[in-house]
């Protein structure tokens, strides 16, 4: 009985130990353990309804690429110019290569007519003729050749006048043949849809897909349609009289802005930028640009005018698009009027933008 007697204070020494270690945790970390359980989940967040503004814009569409030309003239004759070049800065889409001088020039910069029709005349100076919209007006009377052209026009916002443009072509030639180019009515503009409508003698003109594409009349031999592009770009030519450059562009959004336009979204007024070459006039020619080729023309026009413009509606106009009635026409009175061809000096003048508000031409 010695034994466990003599061990006894040893097990309540030992007690006394663990109670005071037990006790001094307790002192150290006096808070609640922890719930040990699952963790609460937090509930998910409300989706509602979606942002309703519009996304945020793209910005302007990135600008196509200059067009490649080359020259299109006989390989025989410029066996010097025959690669192709980009057309200038500020005409990408809408210049050919004169291949005299083996360079690109733009469609508006060489007489014709563009835009709200700024026309170039055969003396190399630039004015404007607006017409009246929804008439029919003679640009070119010859005694053998006669052109008239079919203006459209909207009256922009706050405008005392209608602005035009030129949306079709009407040809007369000899043997009373009839050619007609022009642009159809659009309301969304896309470049890749070819726009223009070509007619012969009533009959339409089907031109080959594909830029170089020639078609050669059956019925006037000489007379031939080559696309200078894809789509809405033509040279119509009759060899040894007259190259006709016709291109179909729409009114864009931003020039309509710029100016005014207000253009409506169920048409973009498509219509015709024109370039006019003519390799024999005689000395008796009239018309809007018809009269600029005389060699007894004279010029009033202030030429540093920003908008030299022509007046002589009743002079011009004719009773529909393919009548040579106008006050003015020549068409078909050759006997009665001196029939010496001649060779306009300027027929192929090539004008530029100067640092003023006219042109500067040169041959």
């Amino acid at each position: 009985m010695a034994r466990p007697r003599a061990l006894l204070p040893l097990a309540l020494a030992a007690v006394v130990v663990l109670v005071a270690v037990a006790s001094a945790a307790a002192q150290a970390d006096p808070r609640p353990p922890k719930a040990q359980g699952p963790k609460d989940p937090k509930p998910p967040k409300a989706q509602g309804p979606k942002d309703p503004r519009p996304p945020k814009a793209q910005g302007p569409k990135p600008k196509p690429k200059p067009m490649k030309v080359k020259c299109q003239e006989n390989k025989k004759l410029y066996p010097y110019c025959r690669k192709q070049m980009e057309c200038p800065a500020n005409c990408p889409q809408s210049c050919y290569v004169d291949c005299d001088l083996c360079k690109p020039v733009c469609v508006c910069n060489v007489p014709g007519a563009c835009g709200d029709p700024r026309f170039i005349g055969g003396d190399g100076n630039a004015f404007y003729f607006h017409g009246r919209r929804d008439a029919d007006f003679c640009v070119v009377s010859d005694r053998d050749l006669h052109i008239n052209a079919h203006f459209i026009g909207k009256r922009g916002d706050g405008m005392s006048r209608d602005f035009t443009w030129i949306q079709a072509i009407a040809v007369l030639f000899d043997g009373g043949h009839k050619l007609y180019v022009g642009a159809r009515k659009t309301a969304a503009w896309d470049d890749d849809v070819d726009r223009l409508e070509i007619t012969l003698d009533g009959e339409a003109v089907h031109l080959p897909e594909g830029a170089d594409a020639t078609w050669t009349s059956a019925a006037v031999p000489a007379l031939t349609v080559t696309r200078t592009k894809a789509t809405n770009g033509v040279l119509v030519a009759l060899d040894g009289r007259f190259k006709i450059r016709a291109n179909a562009v729409p009114i864009t959004e931003e020039e309509s802005r710029v100016h005014r336009y207000g253009v409506a979204a169920d048409d973009c007024l498509a219509h015709l930028d024109l370039a006019f070459k003519f390799d024999t006039l005689t000395g008796d020619v009239h018309g809007v640009v018809g009269q600029t080729y005389r060699s007894d023309y004279v010029n009033h026009f202030d030429v540093k005018a920003s908008m030299p413009t022509m007046g002589g509606e009743s002079s011009f106009a004719t009773s529909n698009l393919f009548a040579a009635d106008c006050a003015v026409s020549r068409f078909g009175l050759g006997r009665h009027h001196d029939g010496a061809a001649v060779m306009s000096e300027l027929a192929g003048v090539t004008c530029a933008s100067g640092s003023g508000p006219g042109v500067v031409c040169k041959k």
